[in-house]
């Protein structure tokens, strides 16, 4: 058959291995080891879930070679006693689907999350190219030659064990600021022995560590280099630095992984947010590529089989690399490859991934609801519902195509019936807003889900007692959303006030000066939106900080680009009046303030539609409440309450 994507579905060699397609899962950490840093049946689970979707390659993340090298909570550890068998577990895993496993070994360095204690002095340090101090107070000790042999020997060890449990690639992390990559930056490596001074010098650790491996791997086992393109560093590696690396390197490896920046102060490169072009550290890869004779890995924020195949076609890489792409969606690669394209749910990069490990040490996903649950959810695969019932769904807004879509799939009936003429629900107030295409089209690739799930859908059809006493459900799913907060505030209803969310309408029009009221997620996207066509904007909001309920990460890039786009912002302001010409305030102290405004609009969040659900709640023998008429929330908690409630049916 003629593929859609061909170069995307065609295979590559490399070392004696040939790679199923141009797809590899990149190093992604969910769930932790055990407290000996053990891989567990989650984590297999996991991984296998990834290779399941059809990725080349499925890369098992930050597995340490070294004590001195744990550089962010638990770590895999290869060296640690009984490791072997968990390792061979997942290899197991993930080569059972056709998959190639591999593993990332890496060392912190001087950013190493556990401190060991000195022998000279019996003091917590941590080890680094050089000695120095911390802009956190960490004291970071030189690593003596001694040591740098014992860090050398530690990889081959690794490399010997991770082979040893079937692993059939090796990926040496040589990026985002860790061990290797201090070595081989000018800004950081200020050594004056053979391991510093010269590009040749810097890079002794990086081919060391690599002759090691290769001596315990052997010939034609794929050894694959994670760079970075540019780690945005004042005399640090650059572009060209690397290419000069990637050149003295390339006689040894087999495959080059180009990312760019660092973990410390770029992360937001690393992991490119909303806020970059998708595809934007492609061109690290395409620059390498131009120098070196082995084949180079593209990643970052690339999401769709139309970009890979591109990348492909100009030549800019050999293969791409992604992360959260398949976090929210595993079956990318098998839909891309098989012509499903239109069913592939899209990242939004609202960073709930990252931010949730951070702060609760879980993961989660807003969209994909398996994420985190995948040992539970390959259980359950296959296993139809035990006695199939008329499932009732109100509303077709996320919450309420999930829990369809899901009790679909266990082998109910289910009919939908949206009040409106379209599915959405809150999510239709993200159409024509660029920044948010990728979410809009969750709406899309939701109703493909449920014409296929055999879902009857309902447009211009409220569910009432009355629709719900003729259909006779046995089970009720409501979930009719929120509507908009208008505050009681003098002046709400004149001409120059709205919301929001209607900024996505086609009818929408504005004044030059706009005021929005409320900081939030809504009310900063929308200034940013605005500002990208040219108005003036000015964001109030009466708690400190803007975007504080966001996920942390996301609320961080968020700010970040409202200082770039130099929007005004004033926050511990209590909106009082609404005039002809703009926004009265006050602080905290009672002073007031005024903002002129053309227009006003109002983000100060949502309402549950509490009527519409007592109303419903006797409608059927088993009632289910959930998405925002339950509490307004956000995509996640959406998607979690349709998908796990829809399975307690």
């Amino acid at each position: 058959m003629e593929r859609k994507f061909p170069l995307l579905s065609s295979p590559l060699t490399v070392g004696r291995l040939t790679l199923r397609n141009r797809i590899m899962s990149a190093p992604t950490t969910f769930p932790e080891p055990d407290a000996e840093c053990h891989m567990t049946e989650d984590m297999a689970r996991f991984y296998e879930l990834r290779a399941k979707g059809g990725a080349a390659v499925v890369t098992v993340s930050e597995a340490m070679t070294h004590e001195s090298g744990l550089s962010h909570g638990r770590h895999i550890m290869p060296l640690n006693p009984y490791s072997l068998g968990p390792l061979t577990q997942t290899a197991r895993a993930i080569k059972r689907h056709g998959a190639v496993a591999n593993i990332e070994l890496s060392h912190g360095g001087r950013y190493a999350g556990r401190a060991i204690i000195d022998p000279s002095n019996s003091a917590p340090v941590h080890f680094g190219p050089v000695d120095e101090l911390l802009s956190n107070g960490t004291q970071v000790r030189a690593m003596s030659q001694e040591m740098i042999r014992e860090i050398v020997d530690s990889f081959g060890q690794a490399a010997a064990v991770i082979k040893q449990a079937g692993f059939e690639m090796v990926l040496i992390h040589a990026g985002h600021g860790w061990l290797i990559h201090q070595f081989l930056s000018p800004a950081v490596n200020r050594r004056q022995d053979e391991y510093g001074g010269s590009t040749e010098g810097r890079c002794r650790l990086l081919l060391e560590i690599i002759d090691s491996v290769r001596a315990a791997v052997g010939p034609g086992f794929p050894i694959e280099v994670r760079m970075s393109g540019d780690e945005y560093a004042p005399g640090g590696c650059d572009i060209e630095e690397t290419i000069r690396i990637a050149e003295i390197i390339d006689e040894k490896i087999d495959l080059f992984h180009i990312s760019t920046g660092n973990h410390e102060t770029t992360l937001f490169r690393t992991h490119p947010s909303l806020y970059l072009p998708r595809g934007c550290n492609v061109r690290y890869a395409e620059a390498v590529k131009k120098h070196v004779k082995h084949p180079v890995v593209a990643i970052g924020a690339i999401d769709s089989p139309e970009m890979i195949e591109d990348i492909l076609e100009s030549g800019k890489a050999d293969m791409v690399a992604m992360a959260r792409g398949l976090l929210c969606d595993p079956e990318f690669p098998n839909k891309a490859i098989q012509g499903r394209d239109d069913e592939i749910v899209h990242c939004i990069r609202c960073f709930a991934c990252l931010s949730e490990r951070r702060m609760t040490q879980t993961r989660i996903c807003s969209i994909n609801p398996i994420y985190g649950m995948e040992k539970d959810y390959l259980s359950r695969q296959g296993i139809p519902a035990e006695a199939p019932k008329k499932v009732l769904v109100a509303g077709g807004g996320p919450a309420g195509m999930t829990a369809a879509i899901t009790a679909a799939r266990q082998g109910h009936q289910v009919i939908l019936c949206e009040k409106t003429g379209h599915l959405g629900g809150a999510l239709r107030y993200e159409r024509n807003v660029p920044l948010k295409e990728d979410l809009y089209d969750f709406v899309r690739v939701k109703a493909l889900a449920m014409e296929k799930a055999g879902v009857e859908v309902r447009l211009n059809t409220p569910v009432t007692p009355e629709l719900a006493e003729a259909e006779g459900p046995d089970v009720l799913v409501v979930a009719v959303g929120a509507k908009p907060i208008v505050p009681p505030l003098p002046g709400v209803d004149g001409s120059n006030v709205d919301q929001a969310c209607h900024v996505s309408e086609d009818d929408f029009t504005c004044g030059h000066r706009v005021v929005i009221l409320g900081g939030g997620l809504v009310g900063c996207e929308t200034a940013m939106h605005l500002t990208g066509l040219g108005h003036e904007v000015t964001i109030v909001e009466m708690r400190d900080q803007l975007a504080p309920d966001s996920y942390l990460y996301q609320g961080k890039s968020l700010r970040e680009e409202l200082e770039r786009l130099k929007i005004r912002s004033c926050t511990g302001i209590t909106g009082r009046e609404i005039t002809a010409d703009g926004l009265k305030g006050a602080d905290r102290e009672g002073k007031e303030c005024f903002f002129p405004a053309d227009t006003v609009l109002l983000a100060c969040g949502m309402r549950s539609e509490t009527a519409q659900v007592e109303a419903l709640r006797d409608g059927a023998p088993q009632v289910m409440i959930i998405g925002d008429c339950y509490r307004p929330g956000n995509m996640r908690q959406a998607t979690f309450q349709g998908y796990y409630q829809a399975l307690d049916i």
